[in-house]
């Protein structure tokens, strides 16, 4: 099972970093769990952010935001739209499906001319 977040949407930050003080290195990244399996992919609807300084390379954890970077938050959590949540079928699952099938009908069928 491959369980990973994929990144929707990233924002820039017009706040100064909490530990460098740089006024161009912020961005909030939007990431939405994404599942894949032998037998299928799905999108779900869980959702993380992160914030992180690309100018020194630091994650900016929710203890050290002020009071201006919690209100850009809050707003950009409520612009977000998420991608729909989703599942797809991949090849495997669909040959499982078939050989359950093909032996239920052959199951049906015995037991049908049994009676007979």
């Amino acid at each position: 099972m491959h369980d990973t977040f994929i990144l929707i949407k990233e924002v820039a930050l017009n706040n100064n970093c909490p530990e460098c003080f740089s006024k161009e290195g912020l961005r909030l990244a939007f990431k939405q769990r994404f599942i894949e399996t032998k037998f299928y992919k799905s999108i779900t609807a869980e959702v993380k952010h992160t914030i992180t300084c690309k100018t020194c390379n630091s994650d900016i954890y929710p203890e050290r935001w002020t009071e201006d970077i919690e209100r850009v938050v809050e707003y950009q959590q409520k612009a977000f739209v998420p991608k729909k949540t989703s599942t797809y079928l991949k090849k495997a699952s669909w040959i499982l499906i078939g050989i359950i099938g093909v032996i239920l009908i052959a199951i049906l069928v015995a037991v049908f001319y049994s009676e007979s």
